[in-house]
C-alpha cells in the first residue's frame, strides 16, 4: 500500500519575518512560501532488507527524524508530534502488503491442468493463482492461443507462470510441438555443454512461442545409474552423470539454453536425489547422508546459483542429518541451507505435495502447503487428480487460516508472493 511522502524537517527554520504590518493576506502568503519549501524537500530511501520478498525492501518504515529539544518549530510547519507517516518507497512488497491474505495465498499456488484442456483452470486463474502446471504427453497445435486466452483472466493482467516438465527422453510433455531432446544421461555423455545449450535453446524458443514460460528442468541430481527412472530410483537416465563436475557443467548449460530461449528454468531436486533409497512419489524416501550430499550433490546447485538460477525445486525426500521431515517441508533445508548458506534469493518451489512421501510424513496437501511456506518455499504444487478446484480452495483456505491463527506469518506470505512476481519481473509500481 502506498504511503504519502513527508519532508524530513530536521533542519527546518522559521521563514524570514515579513516587513510591515502582518496582514492576514501576508500571513497566508508566508504560509504559501513555507509550503513550497516543504514540498521541495527530498525524501530518504529505505535500505534493502535481504529477508523480505520481491526486490528485498523492508516493510518497516525508517526511523522518525530526531529534533533537538532546544529547537523551535516553524509557525508555518505542521506540528511534528502529529506527523506519524514517513517516506516509504514503492516496491512490490509495499504493494503486496495491501493485498488480502486470500489473494496472497492464491499467488503461491501452481494449479495442475491438462495441456489439452487448459481452460479448465480458468476459475482458479481468475481467483489469482500464480501459475498453472501442464500435464499430458501431446500438446494441441493451438496451445499458444489457448494459453493466451487463459492469461487474459489473470487479475490485474499481471501475467502467469505456465510450467511443464520438458527434461528430455521419457520426460517430455510437448515434444510434438517443440521438438524432442534425448535423455539427460545421453546429453551428459555425448554432448558438450555448448551443444546442450544450443539444442535446449531451440526447444525453449518454441516453448515460449507456445506461451509456456517455465520449464521444471534441468535435473542436476548426481546419479549415473544406467536405468530408466522408476519406483526404486527417481533419477537414472534423468541425471546427466554420476560425476559431479559433469552434472554441474551440463546443468548450467541446460539452464542457460532455456533462458536464451525465453523460458524460466527450475533447477531440481534440491539437495539432490542421486542415490536415494526410493522414489518419493510412491512412498517415504531418503537421500544420501547430508555429509555426503555436501560433497557430491550440492556443487551442481552451487554452480547453478552462481550462474544466476532464477528458481529451484526442493525434493520430498528426507535428508539424513537435516531432520526428519521431507526437504520440501524443512526450514533447515530451505531457509538455513538453500537460502542461508548457499545464498539463493530466487523462487523456491516444492515438488508435488501429492507425493506419498508427504502423506506418509503425516501431512495432507493443504497442511503440507502451509508447512512448506513456513519453511521458506514460495510456491506449492500438487497433482492433476480428483477435484482440482476443491483442492486449490482447500490449500488457499489452509494458508489464510494459518495466517489468521498465527501459525504462518503474514510477512512470510508476502515474501513468498513477492518471489512469485519477481521471477517474472513483474513490477507492481510501474
Amino acid at each position: 500500500m502506498d504511503l504519502p511522502s513527508f519532508c524530513d524537517r530536521r533542519n527546518t527554520t522559521a521563514p524570514p519575518r515579513l516587513p510591515g504590518r502582518a496582514t492576514t493576506a501576508r500571513r497566508l502568503s508566508a504560509a504559501a512560501v513555507a509550503a513550497v519549501f516543504l514540498a521541495g524537500c527530498g525524501t530518504g530511501t529505505p535500505k534493502a532488507d535481504p529477508h523480505t520478498g520481491g526486490p528485498g525492501v523492508s516493510l518497516a518504515p525508517p526511523a522518525a527524524p530526531s529534533r533537538s529539544p532546544s529547537s523551535s518549530p516553524s509557525p508555518f510547519a505542521p506540528d511534528r508530534t502529529a506527523t506519524t507517516a514517513t517516506a516509504t518507497a514503492c516496491t512490490n512488497s509495499t504493494k503486496l502488503a495491501g493485498w488480502s491474505n486470500r489473494r496472497l495465498a492464491m499467488l503461491t499456488i501452481a494449479v495442475p491442468v491438462s495441456e489439452t484442456s487448459v481452460s479448465d483452470a480458468t476459475s482458479e486463474v481468475s481467483a489469482g493463482a500464480g501459475g498453472v502446471l501442464l500435464f499430458g504427453s501431446k500438446a494441441p497445435s493451438d496451445l499458444g492461443s489457448r494459453l493466451t486466452a487463459l492469461k487474459s483472466h489473470v487479475p490485474g493482467h499481471l501475467g502467469l507462470l505456465v510450467m511443464t516438465d520438458e527434461e528430455g527422453g521419457g520426460i517430455q510433455r510437448m515434444a510434438n510441438l517443440v521438438g524432442s531432446l534425448p535423455w539427460p544421461a545421453y546429453m551428459g555423455t555425448h554432448w558438450t555443454p555448448a551443444q546442450i545449450q544450443q539444442n535446449v535453446t531451440k526447444v525453449a524458443t518454441r516453448m515460449a512461442a507456445a506461451q509456456v514460460n517455465m520449464d521444471l528442468a534441468p535435473v542436476v541430481d548426481v546419479d549415473g545409474r544406467n536405468v530408466a527412472p522408476g519406483k526404486t530410483n527417481p533419477d537414472g537416465w534423468r541425471s546427466f552423470s554420476g560425476n559431479t563436475s559433469v552434472v554441474s557443467k551440463a546443468g548450467v548449460a541446460y539452464m542457460n539454453g532455456l533462458r536464451a530461449g525465453g523460458v524460466i528454468p527450475v533447477v531440481k531436486h534440491f539437495p539432490g536425489l542421486g542415490g536415494s533409497t526410493y522414489n518419493s512419489d510412491f512412498g517415504p524416501a531418503r537421500t544420501l547422508p547430508w555429509s555426503t550430499l555436501q560433497k557430491v550433490g550440492i556443487p551442481p546447485f552451487t554452480a547453478a546459483i552462481k550462474a544466476g538460477a532464477p528458481a529451484i525445486m526442493v525434493s520430498n525426500n528426507i535428508v539424513p542429518g537435516l531432520g526428519t521431515n521431507p526437504a520440501s517441508l524443512s526450514p533447515t533445508a530451505i531457509s538455513s541451507e538453500l537460502r542461508g548458506k548457499l545464498g539463493f534469493k530466487g523462487l523456491v518451489l516444492t515438488d508435488s505435495l501429492s507425493a506419498k512421501a508427504i502423506s506418509a510424513a503425516g501431512f495432507s496437501v493443504p497442511a503440507a502447503a502451509v508447512q512448506a511456506l513456513r519453511s521458506g518455499a514460495d510456491m506449492v504444487m500438487f497433482d492433476l487428480k480428483g477435484d482440482v478446484g476443491s483442492q486449490t480452495s482447500s490449500i488457499a483456505a489452509a494458508i489464510t487460516n494459518a495466517v489468521a491463527g498465527g501459525h504462518l506469518s503474514r510477512s512470510r506470505l508476502i515474501d513468498a508472493a513477492g518471489h512469485v512476481l519477481a521471477v517474472r519481473h513483474v513490477n507492481l509500481c510501474s
